[in-house]
């Protein structure tokens, strides 16, 4: 089906909380890959020296001007879970960063822009498998507490379209007969879905929309809040080909890449709610030596072209990202999306 407010929008990612593919230059010299790293090595003083300053001049009112003059209609704004800062549930070395949300909410409304906040934490990764399950009480107390800090906060907002209870949670499957990939069981995930939906209705109502990721796992919803208990709540997949074992070279090769992501987004469809694409790249999966970097822009073209035509009939799309220090030609959307027309943005 088609959907009267189709959300064509970029992803804000790295401005609110580090990351080194994003703004290498912030890492540099501290050989950490990571913001906690990057902490220990700098010490408390310097580091958030070093953070309010990247916050303050990496994204501003002018690059929300920038992203609606692209045609773009919505961001999507990944915030760490230390937002609150002190006043929330763990406080930590991290600095909190609300007062930046509040400005892109406020720039967000004068552009016309709808916001998707999203927790940026992604269960199952980084040594925190059991974040939601019962040994990890508080710390899945301390994520709803955010989600429903946020919810108070902003739910009544023109801007807010609605608020995603994790980024990229690594699930836990089922490899050959008796092997278990790690990860957050499904179990612990699903409960953690219900009780954050109910803490985000509780205090935003039922307007705001509810995003659940897939966590690379497609096929694992159907049926899964479906019933009219559960309203306006829809699921999120992150489509990423850059690691596909798969000769990508020529438009046959893209087109190959982007039939896997319509079988993704048509197993996805059968969970019986809305689906959206809550980042995808123009990264391909490995550079061709004879090929110029000319052609590879213009692979990565059409390879951009014909993923826009794959989501066509989603409520929304995010490219991964608005930009990066670097301007990385397949995730930077200033350069990837540089020679679209504004009219095939929106």
């Amino acid at each position: 089906m088609a959907y009267r407010d189709t959300l064509h929008g970029v992803n804000l990612t790295g401005w609110l909380s580090l990351k080194s593919w994003v703004t290498p230059d912030l890492f540099a010299g501290t050989g950490a890959l990571g913001e906690r790293g990057v902490a220990e090595t700098l010490g408390r003083g310097l580091y958030r020296d070093l953070v309010r300053e990247h916050r303050s001049t990496f994204i501003t009112c002018d690059d929300f001007e920038q992203i609606a003059r692209r045609g773009f209609n919505a961001v999507r704004l990944p915030v760490p879970w230390y937002v609150f800062g002190k006043r929330g549930p763990e406080p930590s070395f991290n600095v909190g960063c609300v007062e930046y949300v509040d400005d892109a909410m406020d720039w967000a409304h004068d552009n016309n822009l709808s916001v998707l906040l999203v927790l940026d934490i992604c269960p199952g990764r980084q040594n925190e498998e059991d974040e939601l399950s019962s040994t990890g009480r508080n710390k899945r107390e301390g994520m709803l507490s955010v989600l429903a800090g946020l919810a108070s906060r902003y739910g009544q907002s023109s801007a807010l379209m609605g608020i995603e209870v994790a980024d990229e949670p690594l699930v836990q499957h089922r490899k050959g007969l008796l092997g278990i990939t790690e990860g957050v069981s499904p179990h612990a995930l699903r409960n953690y879905y219900r009780e954050a939906y109910a803490v985000i209705r509780e205090a935003a109502g039922d307007e705001t929309c509810v995003v659940l990721p897939d966590g690379g796992l497609p096929n694992a919803w159907r049926g899964f809040m479906s019933s009219s208990r559960y309203r306006n709540v829809w699921l999120d997949c992150h489509l990423y080909h850059y690691t596909d074992q798969l000769d990508a070279t020529g438009p046959a090769g893209a087109s190959k890449l982007v039939s896997r992501s319509r079988d993704v987004l048509a197993r996805a469809k059968r969970c019986g709610m809305p689906v959206m694409v809550g980042a995808w790249s123009a990264a391909l999966p490995f550079a061709d030596s004879l090929m110029t970097p000319e052609g590879r822009i213009a692979l990565e073209r059409v390879y951009c072209s014909e993923q826009i035509a794959a989501f066509d009939d989603l409520p929304a799309w995010f490219f991964q990202t608005w930009k990066t220090g670097a301007q990385l030609s397949g995730w930077d959307s200033r350069v990837a999306l540089a020679s679209f027309e504004r009219s095939m943005l929106e």
